[in-house]
């Protein structure tokens, strides 16, 4: 596999996976959670698939999801297969990752460093 072709077949994967995390049944996947599929790296090879799952809840229910995730890895891999028409689906292997809390704890500490008449005036401009 070339090196476009296995990153274009992550960015598939992530779109799939994001589209029917709606259709799982788990309570630690669905149900009004804040999750979603950071990214997804496919080995050259196209034999396993990283996918990282982050939380605005923290690192603990990212956790908890992966659980989830790797519970209905049978059901994704199908989904994925029947979409890409895939002969070999690669191995999924879910990773919990803390980059949507880490980017959201920057931004509240750059909210607070910029001063309170200039974040008016950039309030103003996002409207």
């Amino acid at each position: 596999m070339a090196g476009y072709k296995a990153g274009r077949m992550s960015e598939d994967i992530r779109r799939i996976i994001s589209g029917k995390m709606r259709d799982l049944k788990d309570p630690r996947i669905g149900g009004g959670n804040m999750l979603t599929v950071v990214r997804c790296d496919v080995a050259k090879d196209g034999s396993y698939c990283k996918v990282y799952i982050s939380s605005f809840e923290g690192l603990d229910r990212a956790k908890e999801a992966v659980k989830g995730f790797e519970s209905a890895t049978g059901f994704l891999k199908r989904e994925i297969s029947n979409v890409l028409k895939l002969k070999k689906c690669p191995e999924l292997k879910f990773v919990a990752d803390n980059s949507i809390e880490h980017s959201a704890e920057i931004t509240r500490k750059l909210r607070e460093l910029m001063p309170e008449e200039n974040a008016d005036e950039n309030d103003e401009e996002q409207l």
